[in-house]
């Protein structure tokens, strides 16, 4: 199996990467991102591509895949909703209608977050994009499509937090990740089972298009 990753120089698509890396039935894994990964591996290609809102220029390299994990994704605080579209929609969008037109059978799956709002109508803006994302990647056709609705998640396997202020709660509030594991073990997932689960769904299917923390656990098997 062959599968393009986006955002593996962020927290969930490193550790989407690594999982795949590591994976016997994945043969090949492509990297798309404005920078390298910095990671040498035999099964790992990268495109790097400084313009997300087109990919049609791309789409040579993007041929002969089975998968998209698409992991990219940015915070919303501080920015307007015309910025955040664009960085949240329009550019995964643009990546997704180029992957359907080579290839309508891969699967596409997208990593959003628990909370998004698939009627569009939440007072939350990221909640509101997020949910035109998901239902627009839906609407595409692919022949299997899964949006990923994770709630807190662990970085392991070396990963480390983009975000500045996630890191200093990973690197000095242990105690609080364990408490929020104890009172919500059904909400807290991490990266390596984000991409066990990808994998999974990806080679078997599943009989639900949102994905949530609990699904998440149950197709990764921990």
């Amino acid at each position: 199996m062959k599968v393009i990753i986006t955002g593996a120089t962020g927290m969930v698509g490193k550790g989407v990467l690594l999982e795949c890396l590591d994976h016997e039935s994945i043969t090949e894994v492509l990297s798309i991102s404005r920078r390298s990964v910095g990671i040498s591996h035999p099964k790992l290609k990268e495109l790097l591509h400084p313009d997300f809102s087109e990919f049609e220029s791309a789409k040579e390299a993007l041929q002969g895949y089975d998968a998209c994990y698409a992991c990219m994704g940015v915070s919303s605080a501080g920015m307007n909703e015309t910025e955040y579209t664009r960085l949240t929609y329009d550019f995964t969008l643009a990546l997704a209608k180029v992957l359907f037109n080579l290839n309508p059978s891969m699967a596409f799956t997208y990593v959003s977050g628990q909370g998004t709002d698939s009627t569009e109508s939440s007072s939350t803006m990221w909640a509101r994009v997020k949910g035109k994302t998901e239902n627009d990647l839906l609407a595409l056709g692919f022949q299997q499509a899964f949006m990923f609705r994770p709630g807190m998640i662990i970085p392991v396997k070396g990963v480390s937090p983009s975000s500045k202020l996630y890191r200093v709660v990973i690197n000095n509030m242990t105690w609080l990740l364990k408490l929020l594991k104890y009172l919500a073990p059904n909400s807290v997932v991490n990266t390596a089972q984000i991409g066990q689960a990808m994998i999974k769904i990806t080679q078997s299917g599943y009989d639900k298009n949102i994905i949530a923390p609990t699904d998440i656990l149950q197709l990764s098997n921990h």
